[in-house]
């Protein structure tokens, strides 16, 4: 069994290297070919150009944004009988279009992102949200495995793209309310501390408050793991497909303006939950 790997970043690194796990080869391809040379060296991959790359017989791709994956596709069609499982937080129409494409070279396509930040995929316990063929998901399965703590096939292209555009945008959302909430406590000379480890063990808990707003804007330690103009992306999706179902979606528009707020190239280069940091501005009331 030959695996291709496509995309070395924050995410695709750690799962690249635990699919070496497998009884497979498994080679990778990065942008910069020196990453790519770089992890063969650490996992005992194969740095290799896209042609011979798209012949392995389950291709993944964890890029960006669904136009990097459309451009590979175009210039470099994998084999016939191949599986293409595409890791990127894309576009659910894009996702439908490739799948219809590569369905007459008798290529299947499975849309496969994945949650769980840096750590999910150093501990290979990330929650992957699969949609497309089910007789494909299920050959792709043990494969997928090897990074996942969490496998659920959603439905038919797309689905998977759609919920996790669903997830981060309450992600988001979750994220914006618990930080305007702590920032009325503090003024009223509430622990911030104290005041987590009582939501934390309440109905308001969320992974925001168990984990980012501790290890990150309390900590003041906005290391880029989860970059916001990615985030901005997603919510953007998700508003997409609220607009393309006629939904009411009032308060998801409102998560999209407050993350706005920072510009996309800005944006680019900071960690999503530096965005509260708006919060904080407006206020005059730091989160820690």
């Amino acid at each position: 069994m030959r695996i291709g790997f496509i995309g070395l970043g924050a995410m695709g690194w750690h799962m690249a290297g635990h699919l070496t796990q497998l009884d497979a080869t498994v080679m990778v391809w990065n942008r910069t070919k020196s990453k790519a040379e770089a992890h063969a060296a650490q996992f005992g991959t194969i740095s290799v150009d896209l042609d011979l790359l798209v012949q392995a017989d389950f291709i993944f791709s964890c890029l960006p944004t669904s136009s990097e994956v459309e451009a590979i596709l175009s210039a470099h069609p994998p084999k016939s009988g191949s599986i293409w499982i595409d890791c990127t937080s894309g576009i659910p129409f894009s996702a439908q279009q490739l799948s219809q494409s590569l369905k007459r070279q008798g290529v299947e396509f499975l849309d496969a992102p994945v949650s769980g930040q840096t750590i999910g995929a150093e501990n290979a316990t990330l929650t992957v949200m699969v949609g497309g063929h089910q007789p494909a998901f299920e050959r792709a399965r043990p494969v997928i495995q090897a990074f996942a703590g969490v496998i659920e096939h959603v439905g038919e292209s797309g689905s998977g793209f759609a919920v996790k555009a669903v997830n981060n945008i309450l992600m988001a959302a979750n994220l914006w309310a618990l930080s305007e909430g702590l920032s009325v406590l503090k003024v009223r000379g509430v622990s911030l501390d104290a005041a987590l480890a009582c939501i934390n063990h309440s109905s308001g808990k969320s992974s925001m408050s168990e984990t980012v707003m501790p290890q990150k804007i309390m900590s003041r330690c906005f290391n880029k793991t989860f970059a916001l103009n990615l985030l901005q992306k997603d919510i953007g999706i998700a508003l997409d497909l609220i607009a393309e179902t006629g939904q009411q979606g009032s308060l998801l528009h409102c998560v999209q303006q407050l993350y706005n707020q920072i510009d996309r190239q800005t944006a680019e280069h900071i960690d999503f939950s530096a965005a509260i940091q708006v919060l904080e501005q407006y206020n005059q009331v730091l989160l820690n």
